[in-house]
């Protein structure tokens, strides 16, 4: 077992615009279970698009990034169905910002032997693997991106948008969602960035600069939000996995009310989990739930339990093959944010 031998079989991220999933969403629609839920969420993320005056949210937790629905993602973007995204430091850094520079993930197996693949450096997320000595190199250049900056506090927005400016000229596969967030002037917010990859090379910078250095400003970056939510009004969040992002994402409603500010629940939501219910943590806590702290409406929400691979190229494809995408007006919120 050398490295070589275990990195040869490449992830390869599944185009949810190559296939049409609409006969299968509407056999599911008829049937029960996990596949109805699936189907009711297809039609929720539809009307999120249909409506116009709705600014969407894409919240991202867990590892599906790395396991090939990362195109899903960027083409959420490209296609114009997503109009902000918030997410954690891995999907931004360690698995989109990561393959941008070049690198790959590759198709592993969970009967392995942890102990050599560490003394291999391949790190393992459930059965992909990440090549160590690669993910130092990509932590390297967010060191180098935060020593390129005027030192003062960033919201993870600001630093993302600096990232995807870096990728316009550095990037080796140009298809990457922190580039095309870029150049579309969609926000990224990571308001847990550090508790990632990213955070050893900023740590790095920092010590490096002890006098002169870059801070992440979390509450800016739920200020900003917050400011998106204020002038939007009309939002649909659309959540895979739980976490920071998706209370950080429905919280934008309590903290207008707490500033003043009248503004109307998340109208749309749907969240994709296998987290269970029953032990009380955020992750797992029901859209229903939320509607009781006053963040999300129960009129169209809908919760899908199931492990996200399987079923979000399903119903974004549906979404895609409708074809009302393509009548979207343009958010653009970076811009409204500078």
């Amino acid at each position: 077992m050398d490295k070589t031998t275990l990195l040869q079989e490449t992830i390869e991220h599944i185009d949810f615009a190559s296939f049409d999933s609409t006969p299968i969403i509407n056999a599911m629609r008829k049937m029960a279970f996990s596949s109805r839920d699936t189907a009711a969420a297809a039609d929720i993320f539809l009307r999120m698009i249909q409506d116009n005056g709705c600014t969407n949210i894409l919240t991202l937790a867990g590892s599906t990034s790395a396991a090939g629905c990362m195109q899903v993602y960027v083409d959420m973007v490209k296609y114009g169905m997503i109009d902000v995204i918030v997410a954690t430091g891995a999907s931004i850094v360690d698995m989109d910002f990561f393959e941008a520079l070049g690198y790959k993930h590759y198709q592993g197996s969970t009967q392995v032997d942890d102990k050599k693949l560490r003394e291999l450096y391949i790190d393992r997320i459930y059965d992909v693997y990440i090549d160590e000595e690669e993910l130092r190199q990509c932590d390297n250049v967010v060191k180098m991106i935060a020593d390129s900056l005027p030192p003062r506090p960033y919201s993870s927005r600001e630093f993302i948008h600096a990232m995807g400016k870096y990728l316009t000229t550095h990037s080796v596969k140009h298809n990457s969602l922190v580039q095309i967030a870029y150049e579309r002037d969609i926000p990224i917010f990571c308001p847990a960035f550090t508790d990632s990859s990213a955070g050893f090379g900023l740590v790095k910078h920092q010590v490096d600069n002890p006098q002169n250095h870059i801070t992440l400003d979390s509450i800016k970056d739920f200020w900003e939000l917050t400011k998106i939510k204020i002038a939007a009004e009309t939002t649909g969040l659309f959540m895979i996995g739980g976490g920071v992002p998706k209370n950080f994402a429905q919280d934008t409603v309590i903290c207008a009310e707490m500033l003043g500010h009248e503004v109307p629940v998340h109208q749309y939501a749907v969240q994709i989990t296998v987290a269970d219910v029953r032990d009380g943590a955020c992750s797992s806590s029901t859209l229903k739930e939320a509607a009781s702290w006053g963040k999300v409406d129960t009129i169209y929400e809908q919760m899908v339990y199931a492990e996200a691979s399987t079923v979000l190229p399903l119903i974004v494809s549906y979404a895609y093959h409708h074809g009302s995408w393509r009548k979207r007006a343009t958010k653009a919120w970076n811009r409204y944010l500078e």
